[in-house]
């Protein structure tokens, strides 16, 4: 094997996009979604991390450029891992965090250049509204909030992860250890 430089070495390496998404609930457990301007479906409140930039970092910046308001970014719930598609030339890994529950969007501010609307929708109206790939992130979110421990999603499907007894398990209970 041959030294590579630095510079050649990471110019060859894979790259991709990253996003981070807020999954955000009332008291009910309706999952808070938003209607871009520029999609014809719903998503979740986020966006795209910027460079240099912490995914937590871009999901607190997102929520407060989309929503006009400020939230507590907590755990990691998902992370999906998204070939390449349609136009988007490279892989794109999202993640999304549990930013908790507010009671209404009294005091959300919608940028209307960016957004048209946000509403609560109940778990299956929220999957009903998203587009497929990333409906599933929704049962996801709950399955990972309840679990307290983030869940792997490849192109928006659970990957079973393999435990020590060799059985495999993805969004239900994990095994207990001693």
């Amino acid at each position: 094997m041959t030294w590579t430089e630095p510079a050649t070495w990471y110019a060859n390496l894979a790259s991709f996009y990253a996003a981070a998404a807020a999954y955000i609930t009332d008291p009910d457990g309706n999952v808070l979604l938003v209607k871009p301007t520029y999609r014809d479906h719903w998503s979740f409140p986020g966006g795209y991390v910027d460079e240099g930039e912490f995914p937590h970092d871009a999901c607190a910046r997102e929520i407060r450029e989309e929503l006009g308001i400020s939230v507590v970014v907590g755990d990691l719930l998902v992370v999906d891992w998204a070939p390449p598609a349609g136009q988007r030339p490279r892989a794109i890994i999202s993640f999304t965090f549990d930013c908790g529950s507010i009671a209404s969007l009294d005091s959300v501010n919608l940028p209307g250049q960016e957004l048209e609307d946000a509403a609560f929708f109940s778990p299956r109206e929220a999957e009903r509204r998203l587009p497929g790939n990333i409906a599933t992130r929704v049962h996801a979110a709950m399955s990972a909030r309840d679990l307290a421990a983030p869940l792997y999603l490849a192109g928006g499907s659970v990957v079973p992860l393999p435990s020590v007894d060799g059985a495999e398990h993805g969004a239900g209970p994990r095994p207990q250890t001693a």
